[in-house]
């Protein structure tokens, strides 16, 4: 029987996929998008102005990823260049005619909601790089010539986020598309050559302050100000780090409880709804509170990477793995910035903060996920309730 055979008779058909699907993680993800309901409801004094839209997005995009789970892994694969291109170009849309807010353009108005192509670029080049790495065979992942097409596929849409400008989503388009290139087996040696550039290129924007050729915006060196000593302006720049610092350490052990927290119900703390909100969890609900969000994250990631693991699809295991890093990066460098262990970026809390793109491409993430996991070739034995 060849592999195509083999996947055909082990994948469930019709109502079996429902069944077939992957529902602890199903479970896992609605728990942090209630844990976001409620925290949204406790920010905005028990009103439901932004827990109400969140929870009209979360059902969208649930049935959203239970449509994408349906749809063969195959035909993801067989479309992700088109998704990569059509991204491409509404970043570029983006530039010419992107909507523009807090001193950014970042986002095409639709009318019935403000689209972020960068968000869906990060699922989209995941997809683009692990296809590839599917058609590459293995003897040449790390010849010269077939790492510059990675690189580029990398380098093209993170320029573009940068101009726009959001130094946070760059920095994450960057870390997913090395991840999924170290992933593929990518030799060791270029990680080293990129991490030396790196080094170079931030001593380079350091010297660049204050010259004609500055290579970053005077609120982002700012930032980096504040990260490296937020008491410097307390009142100033270092005003969201200090203030988050503030609430998450009046947090203690247990926290103040629901809808108790000062800094957040006094509006001191920032952007307490969007960016900062695992600070407004962490100061009512407190470090268990905190600790059992992270819990349920790192869980997510679990369940990703046994599925990946239980795989025989080069792709299909391949992105699972890719979504599951880049799904780690969202919240390690959330979490990091509002705890003042790495600059702030505007970077959200996957499934917790308020937001639109954000929500429905994780959705659309994690369905491409579970149509890797239901269509995942399966042992003798395994799934016998699907078999005819």
């Amino acid at each position: 029987m060849s592999y195509l055979e083999y996947n055909v008779a082990r994948v469930p058909a019709g109502p079996g996929k429902l069944l077939a699907l992957n529902w602890g993680l199903v479970l896992l993800i609605t728990a942090v998008a209630c844990i976001g309901f409620m925290v949204l409801y406790s920010v905005a004094g028990g009103n439901w102005r932004w827990a109400e839209p969140q929870m009209q997005r979360f059902v969208l995009g649930l049935g959203l990823m239970f449509a994408v789970a349906m749809v063969p892994i195959w035909f993801w694969r067989n479309v992700s260049p088109a998704i990569y291109g059509v991204t491409l170009l509404l970043l570029v849309a983006v530039e010419l005619i992107g909507a523009t807010g807090g001193g950014a353009q970042r986002w095409i108005e639709l009318g019935f909601m403000r689209l972020q192509p960068s968000e869906l670029m990060k699922v989209a080049l995941v997809l683009m790089l692990a296809a590839y790495y599917d058609w590459l065979p293995a003897n040449r992942v790390s010849r010269p010539q077939w790492v510059i097409v990675p690189i580029l596929l990398i380098l093209l849409p993170t320029a573009l986020v940068l101009k726009q400008p959001d130094l946070g989503t760059a920095i994450l388009l960057l870390a997913g598309g090395g991840a999924v290139m170290f992933l593929a087996g990518v030799h060791w040696a270029y990680f080293a050559t990129v991490i030396g550039a790196a080094v170079g290129l931030v001593t380079l924007v350091i010297k660049s302050r204050g010259t004609a050729w500055q290579l970053i915006k005077d609120y982002q060196f700012r930032r980096i100000d504040t990260f490296l000593d937020p008491d410097s302006d307390p009142l100033g720049a270092g005003y969201h780090i200090t203030q988050s610092k503030i609430a998450l350490g009046s947090g203690g052990w247990t926290g103040k409880g629901f809808m108790q927290g000062t800094q957040a119900r006094l509006n001191f703390l920032p952007e307490k709804h969007t960016d900062f909100i695992f600070t407004t969890l962490a100061e009512e609900f407190g470090l268990i509170g905190g600790m059992s969000l992270l819990a349920l994250y790192l869980l997510i990631i679990a369940f990703c990477v046994v599925s990946a693991l239980r795989m025989k699809d080069r792709f299909a295991s391949l992105v699972t793995l890719g979504i599951a890093v880049a799904f780690f990066l969202f919240f390690a460098v959330n979490m990091s910035m509002v705890m003042g262990m790495a600059p702030v970026v505007g970077v959200p809390l996957p499934l917790v903060s308020y937001g639109g793109s954000a929500m429905l491409v994780l959705m659309l993430a994690f369905g491409i996920v579970q149509s890797a996991h239901v269509h995942r070739p399966r042992a003798q034995g395994e799934g016998q309730l699907f078999r005819r």
